[in-house]
């Protein structure tokens, strides 16, 4: 058996365990915001690829230069273009002796052309002459059948030749012309295997050596913008609708640990990473860090909203469902802006109410 005074003990300590916190509302400055992680990126980052296959012959540029646009940073090396190069040179300068040099096709047809026509003009002159005298019934007929015969053969070869003409002047044109596209087009992926800037920039990472295979699949280079940066921001998707384009932040960067920068939202992209639930915002500085490298990272809080004096009461003493207990009782309350650590109670209770920290 426990004596009395064990069972007074426990009384005690139970008793002030149950003791719970009181305070009244304050009035105070209140921000809300949105938390999200950031990168610090240069502006117009892009990654360098070659559309052709090849080996790399040389990199005219090292990580940390500056380039100009259409300036041309790698060199790639591959026989079978140029090789293919000569091949359509080759075919039209062919295609155009064909069609209009010396010993062109087409001046052949013409010689027969001129042969046929001065036949035809011969045989018709016996035809009709003979023609004339077989209607006054002079001479045979079958003088007249051998004339009148020679007269069609002679009209039907010279149809012939001319369509041959015709239709060989075509073949030879289109042949012109499809040796000119691809010895043009010989002559453009001959000029793909000189790699070029697309924009001023730097260059932030080179990804393949002089020697090393290079494909249409794989990154040569990293080029951005030397002087200009962005931050990349991921934020839950629960807050994306709060975010707007113009909206204050203030960014925190663990290279610049003493530091607060300013900036702002300047572009929100719409799409979800369905990966890790969250959306992509771009923000630019007001004024940048001195010295900004690619991949920089650090943190945010968006200012979604700001108020100079509202009442607000720690967000511990607030229920799930919007409830403060007082001396009365559990009371609703109508609440506002909220933070990390204080919440804005519009009405329900007055800075002169003492609440309770819910238990």
């Amino acid at each position: 058996m426990k004596s009395p005074l064990v069972y007074f003990s426990i009384l005690m300590v139970l008793s002030c365990s149950r003791k719970q916190d009181k305070i009244q509302p304050i009035i105070m400055p209140l921000t809300e915001s949105v938390y999200c992680s950031v990168t610090v990126q240069p502006d117009s980052l892009y990654l360098v690829y070659s559309v052709v296959s090849g080996i790399l012959d040389e990199n005219f540029i090292e990580e940390g230069d500056n380039v100009s646009k259409n300036q041309q940073i790698i060199q790639i090396i591959n026989s079978t273009p140029k090789l293919n190069a000569e091949t359509a040179k080759f075919n039209l300068i062919l295609a155009k002796e064909n069609f209009s040099g010396k010993a062109a096709v087409l001046n052949g047809l013409k010689t027969q052309i001129n042969a046929a026509h001065l036949k035809y003009e011969n045989d018709s002159v016996n035809y009709f002459r003979q023609k004339k005298l077989w209607e006054q019934h002079i001479g045979s007929k079958s003088e007249y059948d051998t004339k009148k015969l020679n007269y069609e053969l002679s009209y039907n070869n010279l149809i012939t030749l001319r369509n041959n003409y015709d239709r060989t002047k075509n073949e030879l044109e289109a042949a012109l012309k499809q040796s000119e596209n691809n010895y043009q087009n010989a002559l453009i992926i001959n000029k793909d295997f000189t790699v070029k800037s697309k924009i001023k920039g730097k260059v932030y990472a080179l990804y393949k050596e002089p020697g090393e295979i290079v494909t249409s699949l794989e990154p040569l280079a990293a080029i951005g913008s030397a002087t200009n940066f962005i931050i990349e921001m991921l934020v839950d998707e629960v807050d994306i609708v709060s975010l707007e384009v113009g909206q204050e932040a203030l960014i925190y960067l663990d290279a610049y640990q003493e530091h607060v920068f300013k900036g702002h939202v300047s572009k929100i992209y719409p799409k979800k990473d369905e990966r890790n639930q969250t959306f992509t915002l771009e923000a630019v500085f007001e004024e940048a860090p001195e010295i900004l490298y690619p991949g920089l990272s650090g943190e945010a809080n968006i200012i979604i909203a700001k108020k100079d004096s509202v009442l607000v009461i720690p967000k511990d003493f607030l229920t799930a469902d919007n409830y403060v207990k007082t001396d009365d009782g559990f009371v609703p309350v109508v609440t506002g802006l909220k933070n990390m650590e204080f919440v804005q109670i519009i009405s329900g209770i007055t800075k002169e109410t003492l609440i309770y920290k819910p238990e």
